[in-house]
């Protein structure tokens, strides 16, 4: 099927957070988040499109930019509102490797001040729903820094599966030993998707 015949949910919910896609007039609560994160964000997001926006005029430039990317399939940026609160916790973003196959990666992060909630980890299988039953990937992949602890935890907490480690990818990231960090890689299957989840419907 053409990318552009998917029907796709206006958002996605989990039990403790609504996901949707950035639009017109979220620029001050991105910005916020923005600027409450550029150091949490370094150095494992250190080419997070979040760091640099350093204006108002800015946020609302890049969420706009997002809905258009929406929009036209190139890449799915989609913010996470908690429920109960209705603050922007985290960013959930579903990148496009390959259209024919089709395969996805997930990335992530989350507001400083709302680490170790399980906010991420609802979001991701938020993510994968969406990559499966929505965008019918056959594989989604994860990629994470070796030292990011918390984000590995997150991928096999979620169920992925580690597939390789790509060696001294960061010269800006050491490890214990002075040496350059590299990355994991994680992968998900769609029958591995459909034994650990089900079949799921996004709420459209």
């Amino acid at each position: 099927m053409h990318k552009m015949l998917f029907h796709l949910p206006a958002r996605l919910e989990t039990e403790r957070l609504v996901l949707r896609p950035y639009q017109a007039g979220d620029g001050e609560v991105y910005y916020h988040l923005c600027q409450n994160n550029k150091k949490h964000l370094l150095p494992f997001e250190a080419g997070n499109p979040a760091l640099a926006v350093n204006t108002l005029d800015d946020a609302e430039i890049l969420v706009r930019e997002y809905a258009a990317d929406w929009a036209a399939r190139n890449i799915f940026f989609m913010g996470a509102w908690e429920k109960a609160t209705q603050a922007l916790v985290a960013q959930v973003v579903v990148m496009v490797i390959n259209w024919n196959l089709p395969e996805f990666a997930v990335g992530y992060f989350v507001d400083k001040d709302h680490q170790g909630k399980g906010f991420i980890t609802e979001g991701v299988k938020a993510a994968l729903r969406f990559s499966f039953e929505c965008l019918k990937a056959q594989r989604v992949r994860l990629e994470c820094n070796e030292i990011n602890v918390r984000s590995s935890r997150v991928a096999e907490r979620c169920g992925f599966v580690r597939e390789g480690f790509l060696r001294q990818t960061h010269s800006h990231v050491r490890r214990a030993d002075g040496s350059f960090s590299g990355d994991y890689l994680y992968g998900m299957l769609r029958a591995e998707y459909e034994t650990l989840y089900g079949s799921l419907s996004a709420e459209a």
